[in-house]
C-alpha cells in the first residue's frame, strides 16, 4: 500500500466514528506526468509521500525529518511545505505552520489540498473569517478529488463564527458529493435540529446510523429529536442504548439529570 493511500485510510478511520472531530485533508504530492521527472524532484515527491505517512501515523519527528529532506532536494515542491505545515501545526509551531503553508500557496496558488489545509489552520486558530476564501479556493479547482472535505471545514468554521444558515449549505453541499458522508450527516441533522425542523433531523441521523457506528453524542441527538416528534418508543430505545454503550459520558450524565437541552 502506498504511503500516500495509507494516510487516506487512517484518515477515514479515524474520523469515521467522531461525530464532530474535524478531517485532515490527504496531502497528495504533485505528479510529473510527462515521465521525465528530475531526480530532485522525484526524490522530493518521495520523501514527502513519507512524510504524509508518518505524519498521519502521529511520528512528528520522523515526519519533519522527511519533509526536510524533500525540501533539500527540491526546494520548489509546494506538497513539501504543505506537509511541513501540517506537521509544525500539529507541533503548535504556529509561526512556522503558516511560512510552510504560504510559501506552498506562493509556489502552487492554485493548490487545494494547501488551500484547505492553510483554510483549515486559520479556523482552529480563531480566524475563521480568513478561512472562508481559502476553502472556496480549494473548491475552485473542478480536478480537486476530495471537495466534499472542504465542504465540511467550511461548514464547521462557519458555524464557529454563528453562520447556521452558511453552514448548514455547506454540508448539505458536501452530501451532494458524498452522501454517506458522517461528519457532514451529524452536522446537518444537529443544525436542523437546532432549526426546529426535526423530521430532516430525523431523516439525516438515521443515515448517519447506518453508515457509521453510534458515539454516544449521535445517540443523544437520536434521542432528543425522538422526543421532540414525541416518539417514546424510539427515545426509550435510544436512550438505552446510551445508558448500555456510554455509562460515563457527559451525555448519559445528562440523560440521568433530565437535562435535554
Amino acid at each position: 500500500m502506498r504511503l500516500s493511500h495509507l494516510a487516506v485510510l487512517i484518515c477515514l478511520l479515524a474520523t469515521a466514528g467522531c461525530a464532530v472531530a474535524p478531517l485532515q485533508t490527504e496531502v497528495r504530492p504533485d505528479r510529473d506526468t510527462s515521465g521525465a521527472e528530475a531526480e530532485e524532484r522525484m526524490r522530493a515527491r518521495v520523501h514527502t509521500e513519507l512524510a504524509a505517512g508518518y505524519f498521519e501515523l502521529g511520528n512528528m519527528s520522523v515526519a519533519l525529518e522527511e519533509a526536510n529532506i524533500a525540501l533539500r532536494a527540491d526546494p520548489a515542491y509546494s506538497p513539501a511545505y504543505n506537509i511541513a505545515g501540517l506537521i509544525y501545526s500539529a507541533l503548535r509551531e504556529d509561526r512556522l505552520a503558516e511560512q510552510n503553508f504560504l510559501q506552498a500557496l506562493r509556489i502552487n496558488a492554485l493548490d487545494s489540498d494547501s488551500n484547505n489545509n492553510y483554510g483549515w489552520f486559520l479556523c482552529q486558530r480563531k480566524r475563521e473569517a480568513e478561512s472562508i476564501k481559502y476553502f472556496f479556493a480549494a473548491l475552485r479547482n473542478p480536478l480537486y478529488q476530495y471537495p466534499d472535505r472542504t465542504y465540511v471545514n467550511a461548514g464547521l468554521c462557519a458555524r464557529r463564527q454563528g453562520d447556521l444558515a452558511g453552514a448548514e449549505q455547506h454540508f448539505l453541499s458536501a452530501l451532494k458529493l458524498r452522501p454517506t458522508h458522517p461528519q457532514a450527516l451529524y452536522q446537518a441533522a444537529d443544525l436542523a435540529y437546532a432549526r426546529g425542523d426535526y423530521a430532516v433531523a430525523k431523516q439525516h441521523l438515521q443515515r448517519l446510523t447506518q453508515v457509521a457506528q453510534a458515539s454516544a453524542e449521535v445517540l443523544w441527538l437520536g434521542l432528543r429529536i425522538e422526543r421532540r416528534l414525541g416518539d417514546r418508543n424510539s427515545e426509550e430505545s435510544y436512550a438505552h442504548r446510551l445508558r448500555s454503550n456510554f455509562p460515563d459520558s457527559q451525555e448519559a450524565r445528562a440523560l440521568l439529570a433530565g437535562e435535554y437541552e
